[in-house]
């Protein structure tokens, strides 16, 4: 068969997670409920911190735009799975496809330079709690943001061209639930080594870099936390980091099962439900994180739902 260019190519065909059909309606209703409960912790999270005069601090401004990207991460996938789950129906066009991978690159790198901002903001609070308010002033907050959004599309658009350079040979079969761009590169029947080198080096660029930063902005935190005398001192500066680490840890984490599994576990479909646990599971669980072990959050919660109970 001759091949083609993949804008030639209708569709795509998503394989999902599972093809048993007595799976099909628990696959469902469970994914329907932790996509829920992802999307409505997150907006909680972002109103909660919007309504409260007392977390407009650069720590919760970038906590409710990492809820924000949290959301879009999710709901670039996880929408469309439970529609292809539902109707039984699992192809994606082309340009839907290009789309979603775009999508689930910007909202990925956004939250990886989100986290590295708030690693940033525990840096200044505890090594040099002097000059916070200085350094971290709204200017320089927005600048970050800003940053963020500007590299975040730069990121999304580069792997964009990598995989509109793909060439498939008739049908394409992607046994995953969303357009996984490293799938769709082992799939491409054209000379893909070059776009694959370049691939993993934005991955370690793009990805590397933050992840670097956050090792060192938590070494010098150790390194300061250890020189207070006090242990009462030291629980209180490691207390104001927990949330943020255990979100790092999390993160980090997935993405290297993720990565790793696809190096080392030969079924496309543990694949698949490794991924589930970076796109879906990361999300839920960051409001939960920043609920349970943060006093202000917590404080300020249940002065929203207690104004929510009595309107």
């Amino acid at each position: 068969m001759e091949s083609q260019n993949i804008t030639q190519a209708p569709k795509f065909l998503l394989l999902g997670l599972s093809d048993d059909p007595d799976l099909q309606r628990p696959l469902f209703g469970m994914f329907l409920f932790m996509y829920t409960v992802t999307v409505w912790g997150n907006l909680l999270i972002i109103l909660t911190v919007s309504s409260n005069r007392h977390l407009h601090t650069p720590m919760y401004f970038f906590l409710s735009n990492l809820s924000l990207a949290d959301i879009g991460f999710t709901s670039t996938t996880i929408p469309k799975m439970l529609h292809d789950i539902y109707t039984t129906q699992k192809t994606i066009s082309y340009v839907e496809c290009l789309i979603q991978l775009t999508l689930l690159n910007f909202f990925g790198c956004m939250d990886n330079l989100l986290i590295t901002a708030m690693a940033y903001d525990r840096f200044v609070a505890i090594c040099h709690p002097l000059h916070y308010s200085v350094i971290m002033n709204p200017r320089l907050c927005g600048l970050l943001l800003l940053a963020s959004f500007c590299i975040s599309f730069l990121y999304c658009q580069l792997h964009y061209f990598i995989v509109s350079q793909f060439v498939f040979c008739g049908d394409v079969e992607i046994p995953s639930f969303f357009c996984d761009p490293t799938i769709l590169l082992n799939l491409a029947c054209s000379y893909t080594s070059s776009y694959s080198i370049l691939a993993y080096c934005l991955g370690s660029i793009f990805g590397g870099v933050p992840g670097l930063w956050i090792l060192f902005s938590y070494s010098q935190i150790v390194s300061s936390v250890l020189r207070v005398s006090s242990s009462g001192g030291k629980y209180k500066a490691f207390s104001t980091c927990a949330s943020h680490l255990s979100v790092v840890c999390l993160f980090y984490g997935t993405g290297f099962g993720v990565y790793f599994s696809s190096l080392v576990i030969s079924s496309d479909k543990s694949g698949a439900v490794a991924s589930v646990m970076y796109i879906l599971v990361t999300p839920m669980l960051n409001p939960f994180i920043y609920s349970l072990r943060n006093k202000d959050i917590k404080r300020a919660l249940k002065k929203l739902l207690s104004r929510i109970t009595y309107m």
